[in-house]
């Protein structure tokens, strides 16, 4: 049984869909136009979901080509404003902050001059617009392969809520029950729609541990509170259920932005703490760091054999999405084999490779694994990300998928999986 490859979500969009997007972010596109946006965006999951089952993925994603990107689905339709919840503002409160995508005091990410920024809420009760499952099933209807689906962590979510203020009305506490609520009907919407996997992106978790001043709730020492905040959620489902709940942890590959590299980043600090999360599985950032074998001594050091029921499952990062060369199936393999050095030997299981069968239970019992591999991070986690070829990048994006699922193998038979 080889050693299991799982894709974190996002692929780049054709340029067609791109300029779709972007024709109707800017209130270009009347009733007819959007109806052409629709067409691109079918287009686009149907042809991302056969590249990646022709590049021997198993369990697939329609690389979010619908979406605006994965921290603002529930919140918005294009991340210029249009089809903004009703109780959430684009307007900031704190003017030092360059106003781009959106004017919200809370950066999510600032690095050289590229920003993105989430709305803020003005009132409650705090609902989801959209859900995950909502573009899940039309991914569903394409797919010959099982497929899973990333969702937004409540931990990126609780930024909506001013940090120095209080909402007249609505509580803090009453905010975070009503998104702890809807995160949970997320992920479970995800499942009862036919997802075999569900991940929850972490980006914020990593971030925390940069105190930035353009970036104020960095500052705020908020990665213990992130962390109890997803357990709220996770703790919810069954021990069988969080077997199949992931959790991703890298800086983001938005423009190819260099903030992954930063040393004010503490990667030792955030895999000290982020197995602390009840999660069956984690993929994790690697291929980018500079020290590969630190990174797999913490997670054999912190992964955790018993997390309330569930034996946590490492998913290695073994390729980098913001780098246009493609690695070969032996790097990727030697990569995962240096990684079998230091996890628990227990943990380094495998999942078995039947994926099509149809009934729930036979699913989940064909899910076992300690240590797998992904790519750093999504490919292209914002429709409009800045790749200066978007055409180009999505080749290379699945260029890399056929090496990663390849080396897995390589490096599955050397072991002896």
């Amino acid at each position: 049984m080889p050693i299991p490859s799982e894709v974190v979500g996002s692929i780049p969009r054709p340029i067609k869909l791109q300029r779709a997007f972007a024709a109707y972010d800017a209130k270009q596109m009347q009733v007819c136009a959007f109806e052409q946006l629709e067409r691109e965006i079918n287009a686009a999951c149907e042809d991302t979901i056969r590249r990646m089952e022709d590049a021997g993925q198993l369990v697939v994603t329609d690389g979010e080509q619908g979406m605006c990107s994965f921290s603002t689905y529930p919140l918005i339709d294009m991340l210029c404003g249009t089809g903004l919840a009703e109780n959430l503002v684009v307007d900031g409160q704190v003017s030092m902050v360059p106003r781009t995508i959106f004017g919200s005091q809370l950066i999510l990410f600032t690095d050289h001059g590229h920003h993105r920024q989430l709305p803020r809420l003005v009132s409650g009760p705090f609902r989801f617009k959209t859900f995950a499952a909502d573009y899940l099933e039309r991914g569903l209807r394409l797919a010959q392969h099982l497929m899973k689906q990333a969702v937004v962590a409540p931990s990126m979510l609780c930024l909506l809520y001013p940090t120095q203020s209080d909402i007249p009305g609505y509580t803090r506490e009453q905010f975070l029950a009503d998104v702890c609520n809807q995160c949970e009907m997320d992920i479970r919407k995800c499942f009862q729609a036919g997802a075999i996997r569900v991940s929850m992106d972490f980006t914020e978790g990593r971030l925390a541990l940069r105190n930035n001043v353009r970036n104020p709730w960095t500052g705020e020492c908020l990665l213990d509170f992130f962390i109890d905040l997803n357990n709220r959620v996770i703790n919810r489902f069954s021990a069988v259920e969080r077997a199949h709940i992931g959790v991703h942890a890298c800086p983001c590959g938005d423009w190819d932005s260099a903030y992954n590299h930063d040393m004010e980043f503490s990667y030792d600090q955030l895999l000290k703490e982020m197995f602390k999360i009840n999660a069956g599985y984690f993929l994790i950032q690697c291929a980018s760091e500079k020290d590969h074998n630190k990174v797999f001594k913490q997670i054999g050091k912190h992964i955790r054999r018993d997390a309330n029921g569930v034996k946590q499952m490492a998913y290695i990062g073994v390729t980098t999405t913001t780098n246009p060369r493609v690695e070969t199936p032996e790097e990727v393999a030697q990569m995962l084999i240096a990684a079998s050095k230091y996890i628990p030997p227990d943990q380094l299981g495998a999942t078995d490779g039947e994926y099509r069968t149809t009934a729930r239970a036979a699913q989940f019992a064909h899910l076992r694994a300690a240590i797998a591999v992904h790519p750093d991070c999504g490919f292209s986690p914002y429709y409009n990300d800045n790749h200066s070829k978007h055409d180009y990048a999505r080749d290379i994006a699945f260029q890399k998928i056929a090496a990663r699922v390849k080396g897995a193998r390589i490096a599955s038979e050397r072991l002896g999986i």
